[in-house]
Parts: structure tokens; sequence; C-alpha cells
């Protein structure tokens, strides 16, 4: 699990833009006050992964979202290299044999590996739709024990589960946490949703935040206002 001394280590900034341009201004607006972003598809594929590689050469954290998913082979290659890139988090989906062939082609190196779960923008209907017969808090927590198995760093689920994961994987993992809303927030794409205080409070060790700070007229306002309902808790 990567060391978080303070709050500000553990906001990440999701950096959903379309351009690395807008990214940058981003990163700028936000100089002082945040040191942890997330790069995930809709970046990546606009230049994304170079700007990642910068931002990691110079001294700030990149939790690069690319959930992947192939065979053990494929994987362990794409994790190798991806650990060259000297990013400090990388996701794939908590499938067990992908997780095992991440976790034996990142041995030796720094990068924490996180197990998506279930992804916050799916409920009980969507999980069903999807083919599963488990319930989305049931889902969550084999996932969570399996990813502990595997040897990760961490798993990626809704704040709603990580006090239940936490009593799994215990203090050590990093238990990241996306579908961040303030109270009174817009959800937008959201379900499965909870404050910053809330989050922290249950256990999550990084809050993934991006449109209510990256869409906020003021930017590092928005920022600093999570933060402190981070320290609320």
């Amino acid at each position: 699990m990567i060391e978080a001394r303070e709050m500000k280590d553990r906001l990440i900034v999701g950096l959903d833009v379309p351009t690395v341009a807008e990214a940058g201004r981003v990163v700028r607006d936000l100089e002082g006050v945040v040191s942890f972003y997330k790069i995930g598809y809709q970046l990546a594929f606009a230049g994304g992964l170079d700007f990642a590689r910068e931002l990691a050469d110079s001294g700030i954290n990149v939790f690069l979202d690319m959930k992947l998913l192939d065979i053990d082979n494929t994987i362990a290659k794409g994790v190798e290299n991806i650990v060259h890139m000297g990013v400090s988090m990388l996701t794939l989906h908590a499938y067990p044999k992908a997780m095992r062939a991440a976790v034996e082609a990142a041995r030796g190196s720094d990068l924490c590996l996180l197990g998506v779960t279930v992804l916050t923008s799916m409920d009980e209907q969507d999980v069903i739709e999807a083919g599963y017969e488990l319930d989305p808090h049931t889902l969550v927590l084999r996932r969570a024990e399996q990813a502990l198995q595997a040897g990760m760093g961490g798993i990626v689920c809704s704040a709603n589960e990580t006090e239940a994961v936490r009593r799994i994987v215990g203090p050590a993992m990093a238990v990241v946490t996306p579908g961040i809303r303030p109270a009174g927030a817009d959800h937008g794409d959201q379900k499965r949703v909870v404050t910053p205080r809330q989050a922290i409070s249950n256990g999550s060790s990084h809050l993934v935040v991006a449109r209510p700070i990256v869409g906020a007229q003021d930017r590092r306002a928005a920022a600093l206002a999570i933060l402190e309902d981070m320290r609320a808790a």
C-alpha cells in the first residue's frame, strides 16, 4: 500500500478531460493542493500515457486506471511495461488469474496493483443483467478476498462496502473508492455514492474525485473543501 501521510496524499483527482492541454490546466490549478491524479481511458487515448510519464517523472503520483483484463501472458507483458512508466497505481479487473499474473509481473517494483471489484456505476440490477448471481455487496467481498490471496496491493470498491472489506483485507491493503460526491452534489452516472467524510470514516485509504473538482468553477476551492470534509472524519 502507498503510504499516505496527509489527507492530500489520499485524494486522487480524476483527470477525466478530453485533452492533455486541459489536464495540464487542471494540474496547474491544483498545484500545492493535490499530489495524486488518475488517468483513465478518455485521457489515455489522447496522449495521456505520455502525460502520465511526465507527471511521474516530476514526482507526482499517478493512478493509471486501465482496468486490464486479458490472458495471463498479455497481462504480464503489459504490467511489465507499465512498471517502467513510474506510475504509482494500476487497476485491473479482480479476476483471480489476471491478478496472479499481474502480481508476478510487478514483483520487486513499487507499483501498487488494484483489483476493481464492482463498478460504482452498477447497482444490483446491473450486476444481474451482466450474468452474476451474487448481489454487488457479496461480489465485492468475494473479489476482495481473492485480491488478498493473490497478493494485490489493494482493491477498488464503493465506500459503502469499505467497512466490510476492511474486515477481510485488514489495515495494510489500499482500499480506493470512487463514486465520491460532496453532500448535495449531483450523482451523475454514479449509483453507489458516499461523501468524502463517510468514505474516510468507513476505512477508505484513497478517494477518487473527478467531476466535483475538475468541473468546478473554482477547482482549487472545490478540492480544498473536499480535503476539509475528509479531515473532519
